[in-house]
């Protein structure tokens, strides 16, 4: 099995949720882009949460990026690298964890952790310890959203939206 580089992390200083996804699939590797699956419910979702911001027409990768930056959203994945065949994260094997405390020191404003699925908050205790050690524990909360995947087809889009609004209006951004 190949061992798979994840993507590097989307944030600035002005980040205050950062969705952690468990490792992007083959598609977005390809890409080199986050939630590049045509069907996936994550960009729609962004849109969706916030209609006023200048979603570009097309697909362009970078203004999304740019779009997401602006609410105040970073994303990021759990793991750095892992092996796995196809996209399921049921395939991962071998996975090592990204460097939390170094990137949440790039994220003074972070109030919230907002975990995309099931396998990505399996490791919320890590992203917990992390915080710990940072001193962060006190004012950034960790969340588990339905994951945005087409995989997750019990959970339709709008009950996906409802949850995902949820947590983005707990942390003041929409």
């Amino acid at each position: 099995m190949m061992r798979l580089q994840g993507l590097a992390p989307l944030v600035t200083p002005a980040t205050r949720v950062l969705v952690l996804g468990s490792f992007p699939g083959l598609r977005s590797l390809q890409l080199q882009q986050y939630y590049a699956h045509p069907q996936n419910h994550f960009w729609p979702i962004l849109r969706a949460l916030w209609p006023q911001a200048p979603w570009p027409e097309s697909g362009d990768y970078a203004a999304r990026c740019a779009c997401a930056l602006a609410q105040g959203l970073g994303i990021w994945d759990v793991y750095a690298h892992c092996e796995r065949e196809g996209s399921l994260d049921s395939a991962i094997r071998c996975a090592e964890l990204n460097d939390f405390p170094t990137l949440l020191r790039q994220c003074p404003q972070l109030t919230g952790i907002a975990h995309n699925g099931g396998e990505s908050f399996r490791h919320a205790r890590a992203v917990e310890q992390s915080l710990a050690h940072a001193g962060l524990s006190d004012r950034v909360k960790l969340h588990k959203l339905p994951s945005t995947s087409p995989a997750n087809a019990s959970w339709t889009f709008e009950r996906k939206l409802g949850a995902w609004r949820v947590v983005m209006q707990e942390h003041g951004l929409v």
